[in-house]
């Protein structure tokens, strides 16, 4: 039996790089998906990956920076499929940009940490209303340390602190919320460094496993903590980063 037969899952940001692997991961596993990003583009190539291997999925717009669309979102996913287990607040944007680039910052912040809270908000709801459910939100070992720009760290750190409160206050109505934190990825958000030779030499070099991680290696680790094998585990900020925070 697959892990989430019968289940319904939430990715947003699923057009690319961990969402999108994540959604497949899902769907692998029996879940119905929703897969949501803001290109539709790229949002219906992951669905049309997930039902060419058999799965179910459908497409749904969403910028996580409206509170309005994340709660048209989470009601779009309960009309389509009745219900909602699994939710994967993944959607985020970094910056290369200079330290404290004040419009930067707010969009930053928007996104990464203000599109989470949408999430948690109408996730939670309807987790509530239906007796339970896990949700996983994406923040990073700049969330773990003081890596990262400025903007970028800020909003992690959020992230995780929004997960620790958010899976305190509802434990107790069978709702876990745990975070996920990834190391350096290979993904097109990396892709411009990679192209550097010197820079990809020194990122590796960062990571004791000598290499950066792939989208499929997070998508797992987020697989496990919504599944009923993490049954225990809550408010937690799971590294996955192959050893960089050990230094």
């Amino acid at each position: 039996m697959a892990l989430f037969d019968g289940k319904v899952a939430l990715v947003t940001g699923a057009g690319s790089g961990i969402g999108r692997a994540t959604a497949l991961a899902f769907a692998r596993e029996g879940a119905r998906v929703i897969v949501s990003d803001v290109n539709a583009a790229s949002g219906d190539e992951t669905v049309a990956m997930i039902r060419q291997a058999g799965g179910t999925a459908a497409f749904k717009a969403c910028n996580v920076a409206s509170e309005q669309e994340v709660k048209a979102l989470v009601e779009g996913t309960v009309a389509e499929f009745g219900r909602l287990d699994c939710a994967f607040n993944n959607a985020g944007v970094s910056n290369s940009r200079p330290d404290f680039d004040l419009d930067v910052f707010r969009r930053t912040i928007e996104i990464n940490l203000n599109g989470v809270a949408y999430g948690l908000k109408f996730e939670i709801e309807q987790m509530i209303r239906q007796g339970g459910g896990t949700i996983v939100n994406t923040s990073s070992i700049a969330g773990l340390s003081g890596q990262g720009t400025v903007d970028y760290t800020a909003s992690k750190h959020g992230v995780v602190g929004i997960t620790r409160a958010a899976a305190l206050r509802y434990a107790a109505m069978g709702i876990r919320v745990n975070a996920v934190c990834p190391g350096v990825i290979a993904t097109s958000m990396t892709d411009p460094l990679m192209k550097d030779p010197a820079m990809k030499a020194r990122i590796e070099a960062m990571t004791p496993m000598q290499r950066m991680g792939t989208a499929e290696e997070i998508a797992e680790a987020v697989i496990w903590l919504c599944s009923a094998k993490a049954s225990f585990v809550t408010g937690q900020a799971l590294a996955v980063d192959g050893g960089c925070l050990c230094r």
